[in-house]
């Protein structure tokens, strides 16, 4: 027999913080980016952005969250200012330089994608180590992103 599923549970949002309730969307914007889903990332788009705007303390993990969102957007003039954010935690911030390469390589500037591979590669043994927050809770991406140019 096929299971039942029971109704969603409801959300008090009222009883959420600003910050659980922007990262569902975050959340469902990615997974819509990763199915090529456009027209969900413009939907939910709005949405999210209203969502961390009411985020009254973003460190830098909602800070990566807002650059994927506009990368998700092809936004990456709006990208652009969150990578600025991060640098400020960090110079070598690994999420900054993330968000840059998908930048890059979205308006085919190899050449700066090349540059910001190689910068990865150097500042990812000192980076690491730190431990930041955001990094553990992207660890898979950042790993990712090592395997997918090569790390040395």
């Amino acid at each position: 027999p096929m299971a039942t599923r029971s109704p969603a549970p409801t959300v008090d949002l009222s009883s959420m913080t600003p910050r659980e309730a922007a990262d569902p969307l975050f959340n469902r914007i990615m997974i819509a980016d990763e199915q090529g889903n456009k027209e969900e990332v413009m939907r939910f788009l709005p949405m999210a952005l209203e969502a961390y705007e009411r985020v009254e303390f973003m460190d830098a993990d909602a800070h990566f969250h807002l650059g994927l969102i506009h990368s998700a957007a092809g936004d990456y003039a709006s990208a652009r200012k969150e990578i600025d954010i991060l640098k400020q935690y960090a110079p070598n911030h690994l999420l900054a330089m993330l968000l840059e390469h998908e930048a890059a390589t979205a308006a085919g500037d190899t050449n700066k994608a090349a540059a910001i591979e190689a910068a990865f590669n150097a500042a990812y043994p000192a980076e690491i180590i730190t431990n930041r927050p955001e990094y553990q809770g992207h660890l898979n991406s950042i790993e990712g992103f090592r395997a997918r140019i090569g790390a040395n």
